[in-house]
């Protein structure tokens, strides 16, 4: 690609010179990280559950090219597609979600799951991108006269999918959507009173989650109170830091991942530490500061409001996932189930941010010309 001349005018000449190339790279190499922790963990839980070694090794690596086809091809996308991909995964996540609440399987006390010809598929994964885009076309209407009420249906939107996840139960999900949308409403200029109440309304929600559900509960009491509740894996997670030190003790040759039964998927970034060592673990949370730093970077000369929330949406959906993720793994804050971008074992995790870190490619591009509309 690096032969394409600044005066190629084809659909991949302009997106090669447009694209912002070193985001990119540093999505693919967590990609690659993906891959490399992938081999080294998951062959313990595979063999847990009655698997091949390597079965879901194989499974997750199988899938890395095709979500670079995804990640690749949306990039290509001008802002209008955008918008257009956005709106179509929402409806078809919001129908997943209600169908899942429905005939989902209950897996840990939790109905997240649906299955669609053979595959095991998380709607909230692909919704959260989604929402992000379609959330922010809704509140950039208000800049212009279209006479749609694009703030009251944000709000409205907001609430259905914050209803539709609490009601799996998934408060992790439903905290990280409302961080998404309190961004925007934020960065929409919309009146202080408006993130007044949300502030009140999510702090009200964290407190309600904490009394109504049991899980809950029992995660942040074990956080304050290490004689709360059930502790094994975040000790066993400190262990594995502990033991890898500087350099770690090499790929594959850790052993807490055999005494860690999520350390393919939540606990994966601990296997990291164990077997790449401290400075690979630097690496990786330098990568995804780097790319949230440099799309907010990107951002600052953009005109189009859209372009400027949507994208700030899917910076803070990426970043703050994976803080919550590493900061769990860490000790650092109460447990969550939640993936680390692009590492932790999950088909529906890795499609959904090849998704969404996809159309941030496309709406951070220098658009030009016929592209410079959104």
């Amino acid at each position: 690609m690096s032969s394409f001349a600044r005066t190629d005018t084809s659909l991949l000449g302009r997106w090669w010179w447009t694209v912002d190339r070193w985001t990119l790279l540093s999505l693919i190499a967590l990609m690659g990280f993906g891959a490399v922790l992938m081999l080294a963990a998951s062959p313990a839980a595979a063999e847990r559950i009655g698997l091949k070694s390597f079965q879901l090794a194989s499974r997750q690596i199988v899938l890395l090219p095709f979500a670079a086809a995804v990640l690749i091809a949306v990039s290509l996308a001008t802002p209008r597609w955008v918008r257009r991909i956005a709106c179509v995964g929402l409806l078809g996540s919001v129908v997943l979600l209600i169908v899942t609440l429905f005939v989902g399987p209950e897996i840990k006390g939790a109905t997240r799951w649906i299955s669609l010809g053979g595959l095991s598929i998380q709607p909230s994964e692909f919704a959260k991108p989604c929402f992000a885009v379609v959330a922010a076309w809704m509140f950039s209407l208000k800049s212009e006269e279209t006479g749609v009420p694009g703030a009251k249906i944000a709000v409205a939107l907001w609430l259905m999918m914050v209803a539709l996840l609490l009601l799996q139960p998934d408060v992790g999900q439903a905290v990280l959507l409302t961080a998404i949308w309190g961004t925007q409403v934020f960065l929409a200029g919309l009146p202080l009173a408006w993130i007044a109440v949300l502030a009140v309304v999510g702090a009200g929600g964290l407190v309600a989650a904490y009394f109504a559900l049991p899980h809950v509960s029992a995660r942040v009491d074990s956080f304050f109170d290490p004689a709360a509740g059930d502790r094994y894996q975040i000790n066993r997670s400190i262990e594995a830091f502990m033991n890898g030190g500087l350099l770690g003790r090499g790929p594959g040759e850790g052993t807490v991942k055999a005494q860690l039964p999520d350390a393919h998927s939540d606990f994966i970034f601990a296997v990291a530490g164990e077997e790449l060592g401290l400075i690979a673990c630097l690496l990786i949370l330098g990568l995804f500061a780097f790319v949230v730093l440099r799309g907010f970077a990107r951002l600052l000369q953009e005109n189009s409001l859209f372009v400027l929330l949507a994208a700030s949406g899917l910076l803070v959906q990426f970043g703050l996932q994976a803080f919550i993720n590493m900061a769990s793994t860490l000790h650092l804050m109460p447990t969550k189930g939640m993936t680390l971008p692009f590492l932790s074992y999950g088909g529906s995790s890795l499609m959904a941010l090849a998704l969404g870190m996809g159309m941030l490619l496309a709406l951070t591009r220098r658009r030009v010309g016929g592209e410079a509309k959104p």
